[in-house]
């Protein structure tokens, strides 16, 4: 017996979505008493246009996206809930030791697949003085392709998630920087249409659960267990570097045990996007989130 159907939009495919993953393998939601179908986005640009439309009913993804709809347009009635990832899961990797003041004078590649990563880091570069704009950093190959050219001593440093991260550093690499040690960042939550959340409290409030449940299972079990429930979606990667990646992840604290969605992040992502020019205002914290369902 299932419950209420929820049409859910995956974002993007990434190890740092563990607890969600584990949700699934484990039934949490239907637990809960809903039912969650994921479908997968092929392209996180599609995931905005594909909710307003009304063709699922809730995406999971970066706050990032909301605060530049509502800076392209304030009345977009969008609303932020249950965060997951709330610590930024990026990585500098690179050929020899260092750490972001290092950076000027070394070849750079930085994230091309989404922006959020690069946005974040020249907020991190400029809290250090570092003009972002003088490294000479490009974003062109894709991560795969810079872990390549990195262990082929072609590039000096790379930005990147897991498990790629964990590959560059098991070859080799130095670990120059880890994001989430900045501390709190909005980074991925659950998103929908202000009216739909308010017709779907019940359902939206029994998927956070869920997704809870799974985030403190990533935390108390052993991470090989984690990796486990990711295998048939990352069939490419062995458990073992799966195993490695969840184990890292946890250390840098990079899950929101609660689900609420923490202030401090999102003023940081905020100023992150309006330092680098992305938005111009965005939107308070007041309008955009909504940590009752959290609760």
């Amino acid at each position: 017996m299932t419950g209420p159907t929820i049409t859910l939009l995956e974002n993007l495919r990434a190890v740092f979505y563990a607890p969600f993953y584990l949700a699934f393998e484990r039934d949490y939601f239907r637990a809960e008493g809903v039912d969650v179908v994921m479908q997968e986005s092929y392209d996180p640009t599609d995931t905005l246009p594909r909710l307003l439309s009304g063709e699922i009913d809730v995406c999971w993804g970066g706050p990032l996206r909301i605060l530049r709809a509502y800076d392209q347009n304030p009345d977009v009635e969008l609303v932020c809930f249950g965060e997951v990832v709330g610590r930024d899961p990026f990585f500098l990797v690179g050929r020899e030791p260092g750490g972001l003041k290092d950076l000027p004078g070394r070849s750079f590649n930085v994230v091309s697949e989404v922006p959020t990563p690069w946005i974040c880091l020249q907020e991190d570069m400029r809290d250090l003085g570092i003009d972002p704009m003088s490294i000479g950093a490009l974003q062109k190959p894709d991560m795969g392709e810079n872990r390549d050219s990195l262990a082929a001593g072609t590039l000096d440093v790379f930005q990147t998630f897991q498990p790629y991260a964990e590959q560059a550093l098991q070859a080799g690499g130095h670990l120059l920087y880890a994001a989430a040690n900045r501390g709190p960042a909005a980074y991925t939550c659950f998103y929908s249409i202000k009216e739909t959340v308010e017709r779907r409290r019940d359902d939206f409030r029994a998927m956070v659960r869920a997704t809870r449940r799974a985030v403190n299972d990533t935390y108390d079990l052993p991470p090989e267990e984690t990796a486990a429930a990711m295998t048939k979606l990352f069939p490419d990667f062995p458990v073992e570097l799966l195993t490695a990646c969840v184990k890292r992840y946890c250390e840098l604290s990079l899950w929101n045990r609660t689900g609420a969605l923490q202030e401090a992040g999102f003023d940081r992502l905020r100023q992150s996007m309006i330092g680098s020019g992305f938005i111009k205002t965005g939107t308070d914290f007041a309008t955009m989130v909504d940590n009752s369902l959290a609760e």
